[in-house]
């Protein structure tokens, strides 16, 4: 088996390379940057190809997939700063990357009859009640560009293919660039306290955790659209706080606040973020870990 992955110097990617070259499946991974520039660990660096690609350019796309001929395509690239999207000059990049983009690699994938792995998000649900999202609902309502944008991903990938896979995750962390958790145990360490909103609730994915379920697909044949995050319950980005502090050790107070005392963001938040993943076990494949459990192995791997 072979397999291609997209955005390998981000979090998830570059977790899929180290996953899959783990099992022993040939890896070529690609991103826009002229020479692998992610962390360089594990098997990344020893066994797997890198291709510099953009994404938006279709021609290449179709003319590296085609070259390297893959089994399956694990599409992790994305523009992904939320609150950077709702600029007015980024956001014709925005829809250029994570929807045009998208098409480019679903088109070439269709031209080499593989199965496609797309990563979609929470984002692209509207976030009212408290009911949680189903993987097959299609009341879809993003609430800013960048959920708009990974729509339109979603219903190109749907449009060009039948063998893919489309799995939906939140609140990611990962050891390979930035995250919720890094950016608040820097918080933590120069600050007294913190302010954090207790009326977003969801649960956390670690990338680590998240590439195994992501490998376990690639080797299936149970298409269809899933929600992955890790287990645990849902909580909110407070919660979330205080157990990365109380796991670290720190003394920082948490200041529990709602979205609209908090301000800032430019783009809206889904307040419910809560995403089922009943399908997962419904189709034999496990679920990801306990996200407690995650925090204190992904804290271990950064105190290395």
């Amino acid at each position: 088996m072979k397999a291609f992955i997209t955005g390998v110097c981000g979090q998830l990617g570059h977790d899929c390379v180290n996953e899959l070259n783990k099992r022993g499946i040939e890896v070529t991974g690609s991103d826009i940057q002229p020479k692998y520039s992610g962390v360089e660990d594990g098997s990344f660096v020893t066994k797997a190809k890198y291709i510099s690609l953009d994404i938006t350019d279709e021609e290449a796309v179709l003319n590296t997939i085609k070259s390297e001929k893959p089994d399956v395509v694990i599409h992790c690239a994305a523009w992904t700063n939320v609150d950077g999207a709702e600029d007015e000059e980024n956001r014709q990049k925005v829809f250029a990357i994570n929807s045009g983009g998208t098409e480019n690699i679903a088109k070439a994938v269709k031209a080499v009859d593989a199965k496609m792995i797309y990563i979609s998000t929470d984002y692209i649900f509207g976030g009212d009640g408290t009911e949680p999202w189903k993987p097959d609902q299609e009341d879809y309502a993003p609430l800013n560009v960048y959920g708009q944008s990974k729509l339109e991903g979603e219903l190109a990938v749907k449009r060009e293919l039948d063998k893919y896979f489309i799995v939906r995750i939140a609140w990611v962390f990962g050891t390979n660039g930035k995250n919720f958790i890094k950016t608040m145990l820097n918080v933590g360490r120069n600050h007294d306290s913190v302010r954090v909103v207790n009326d977003q609730i969801g649960t956390p994915t670690y990338t680590l955790d998240l590439a195994v379920l992501l490998a376990d697909m690639a080797q299936s044949d149970k298409y269809g659209c899933y929600h992955a995050t890790n287990e645990g319950g849902y909580i909110s980005w407070y919660d979330f706080t205080k157990e990365i502090y109380s796991q670290a050790g720190y003394t920082t107070e948490v200041i529990p606040v709602t979205t609209e005392e908090y301000g800032i963001s430019k783009a809206k938040r889904p307040f419910n973020s809560r995403l089922d993943k009943s399908k997962l076990t419904e189709n034999g494949f496990d679920p990801l870990p306990d996200w407690k459990d995650a925090v204190a192995r992904y804290l271990f791997e950064l105190s290395k």
